[in-house]
């Protein structure tokens, strides 16, 4: 991937990004989160007298006020979610309470890893548009890594904010049952088709170049796809568990049980195709899959 030479994420601290963009990382970094959770606060300029939020973290409190200090004496005027796993959304609930902004996102279709608290006080539909002084952002539904996944585009200088539809370092987990890899592929080509300046994700630094990026993506997918079909066809029946061993078998023990949802996922797409079957928890070829 082209990324740029966006490198500062200490936590806590205000990095500008563009004019309308600043960003603020939370003190969660870790294996599945790089540096921390991206929070990115969106306004119309140095003028600008209104304020979006885009994903506010995951509430740790050193967080939260880091953010109410970069809001300053702005109006907040929503805090928009791409998704509600718990590392994205839980600071919304104590920010809109304390400046009586409307939260805007989707609720998650299945409960694994989500967010209970978070509620959207907007019906959030494609196309919907949430704008301030200076600033639209619209609603680009991204199902795959979650269901309720939305990417936000700020109109006015083509950029979309991805939260974990595509992260800054590695590729996403798609989350089954929750997430589907069928959707996931179907959004990256979503965003493929959009004119985009640069992508802004949920960890990692901001991608410059959004075609290479989303292509790089997707060649990845279906790379991890045809390993997945070479190791079914090689042994007998398996399950997910002895496939994540062959599939990814240069990966640290500790994060092969991530792994396990995306190879599963990739199962659960290649069956809806007809080209795989299951019997119980053991995974298996059709014959026919391949002609």
């Amino acid at each position: 991937m082209s990324r740029t030479t966006d490198t500062d994420f200490t936590p806590g601290r205000l990095v500008t990004l563009t004019d309308r963009v600043s960003r603020v990382t939370a003190p969660n970094g870790g294996p599945m989160t790089g540096p921390g959770t991206n929070t990115y606060l969106v306004c119309g300029g140095p003028a600008g007298r209104d304020v979006a939020i885009v994903d506010a973290g995951p509430g740790h409190p050193a967080h939260l006020e880091a953010l109410v200090s970069a809001i300053g004496g702005r109006r907040l005027a929503a805090l928009l979610v791409t998704h509600t796993h718990i590392d994205h959304s839980p600071g919304t609930a104590p920010l809109a309470a304390r400046f009586s902004a409307p939260r805007v996102g989707r609720v998650s279709a299945h409960p694994e890893f989500q967010d209970a608290s978070f509620a959207s006080d907007l019906v959030v539909l494609d196309g919907t548009r949430v704008a301030g002084d200076g600033w639209t952002l619209r609603a680009v539904p991204t199902p795959g890594h979650a269901s309720n996944h939305v990417c936000w585009f700020l109109e006015e200088e083509g950029l979309v904010f991805t939260g974990d539809h595509v992260l800054g370092t590695t590729s996403p987990v798609i989350l089954a049952p929750d997430g589907s890899m069928r959707d996931y592929l179907a959004s990256l080509a979503r965003l493929r088709a959009m004119e985009l300046t640069e992508l802004m994700p949920g960890h990692g630094p901001r991608l410059s170049q959004p075609a290479r990026v989303l292509d790089d993506l997707v060649r990845h997918r279906m790379e991890r796809e045809a390993q997945v079909v070479t190791a079914l066809r090689a042994g007998p029946p398996a399950t997910v568990g002895e496939l994540v061993d062959t599939v990814y078998a240069v990966l640290p023990g500790s994060l092969k049980t991530w792994a396990a949802y995306s190879l599963e996922a990739h199962l659960i797409k290649l069956e809806e195709e007809g080209r795989v079957a299951r019997d119980a928890d053991r995974w298996s070829l059709r014959e026919a899959a391949d002609g």
